[in-house]
């Protein structure tokens, strides 16, 4: 079975060795996988929530398209292209925010924290906080379902964003498919197990919103040499035996070298190996591989319109993926051509068989469990109270099938229908067992 790989990075700013390790090596690694369909995409829509500098989002999306084909990424076999070339993205996201609970938002680590700075600071909790902010995890899982993602590649802070994203996929699904036919697959996170977060130059995740980024391509080897020459480290000098672990130097040097390679390392700096010199081999070590990467990077750069062109393609490739399915929602959800059928209007199924009321189980975003039962039209009759376990729902649904409206009695629901109706709807299930 082909499987669908999928991951995009942020156009805020210039890459760095964080971004090379966590997310664009482990993600060109997967496309070369057999039996993998592999898409990468700058989120642009993305960076407009945390960045009001039109110049540096431009120029950081020709960047990020350069690094990841300098870094090895084929577009022959891959599909590369922008978030904002596909407007079916921001329209799915309009659908699956219309099933998403508020309360779930409120979680998002990303909210949580602007909530808890503002508070700090004894300004007013959503001080600053737009709606982008507030609801980009459901922008997220969008570009996730939008071409039915079955792994998506992130560091570890974005794992819970991949939780909401599965949980949104399977609300929309239990509302409106068929229990055999649901429409989107829930994706599974891909965390790489050894490099999960690399630090920066003071030993804190290296991001740039810290100032400790070592550079990938832009500055040269110069600007690479530079960055690692400012690598915090103890104050052991050339002779003394030093401690590797915990140093994010040694750390960095991992994210480069074979296990043999870490070893020798290691063993060096325990028989004294001076800092100057052990930041000289971390040098050595990048440079050999990101050199000849660079150079293509260079190259591409002072060719933004071949860049252009391979992204138009794989925007075409894109859309031609995401129409049908985006069809599909708008059809599940009722944004349908008035000249097909309302389900209303149909009496009976292919078979000639009249169409049965319909007992429909589910998630909500409470964690809790429901049933409902819904008439032949649609109409909701029956509206059950929360279950902690989805196994009392279901005992509680195939009672009410095999005992009719018998059941009713001291059964944990509401009824929204006439009661005609219901106890109608439940003989003819009882009937139909």
């Amino acid at each position: 079975m082909t499987q669908r790989v999928l991951t995009g990075i942020t156009t805020t700013g210039t890459l760095h060795l964080g971004n090379y390790v966590g997310a664009i090596r482990p993600a060109i690694a997967a496309s070369r996988e057999p039996g993998v369909e592999s898409f990468y995409f700058m989120a642009d829509y993305h960076a407009l929530i945390k960045c009001d500098e039109p110049d540096r989002v431009a120029r950081s999306r020709l960047e990020i398209t350069a690094t990841w084909i300098a870094a090895g990424l084929d577009p022959e076999r891959t599909l590369i292209y922008r978030q904002s070339d596909i407007p079916e993205i921001p329209e799915l996201t309009w659908l699956l925010t219309c099933v998403t609970a508020k309360g779930q938002m409120n979680r998002a680590h990303a909210y949580k924290g602007a909530v808890d700075a503002n508070v700090a600071a004894g300004e007013d909790p959503d001080a600053g906080i737009s709606m982008g902010l507030f609801s980009y995890p459901i922008l997220m899982a969008a570009d996730i379902l939008m071409f039915n993602a079955h792994r998506v590649p992130v560091g570890k802070d974005q794992v819970q964003h991949l939780e909401m994203a599965r949980d949104v996929a399977q609300r929309f699904n239990h509302l409106f498919c068929p229990p055999d036919a649901p429409l989107f697959v829930l994706p599974e996170v891909q965390v790489e197990a050894e490099m999960e977060l690399l630090p920066g130059l003071d030993g804190r995740k290296m991001s740039k919103s810290y100032d400790n980024v070592v550079p990938l391509f832009v500055g040269g080897s110069k600007a690479l040499k530079d960055a690692i020459a400012r690598i915090v480290t103890d104050s052991k000098l050339p002779g003394e035996p030093k401690e590797p672990e915990g140093q994010a130097l040694v750390t960095i040097f991992d994210a480069f070298a074979t296990p043999a390679e870490r070893a020798a390392f290691r063993a060096e700096l325990r028989a004294g190996l001076a800092w100057g010199e052990a930041k000289q081999r971390l040098f050595d070590q990048i440079e050999r591989q990101i050199g000849p990467m660079r150079a293509k990077y260079d190259e591409l750069m002072a060719h933004p319109d071949k860049l252009e062109a391979i992204l138009q393609q794989g925007a075409a490739k894109a859309r031609a993926l995401a129409g049908p399915l985006l069809a599909r929602a708008r059809e599940a959800v009722g944004l349908r051509s008035f000249s097909a059928p309302l389900k209303s209007d149909v009496s009976s199924k292919g078979d000639g068989k009249a169409a049965l009321p319909v007992f429909k189980q589910y998630r909500e975003a409470d964690g809790k469990f429901y049933f409902k039962l819904n008439a032949a039209d649609g109409a909701t009759l029956l509206q059950s109270e929360a279950f902690e376990a989805g196994r009392d729902a279901g005992q509680w649904v195939a009672r009410l099938k095999r005992e009719g409206a018998a059941a009713l009695a001291g059964a944990p629901v509401r009824q929204l229908g006439e009661a005609a109706a219901v106890a109608a709807a439940l003989q003819a299930l009882l009937q139909a067992e």
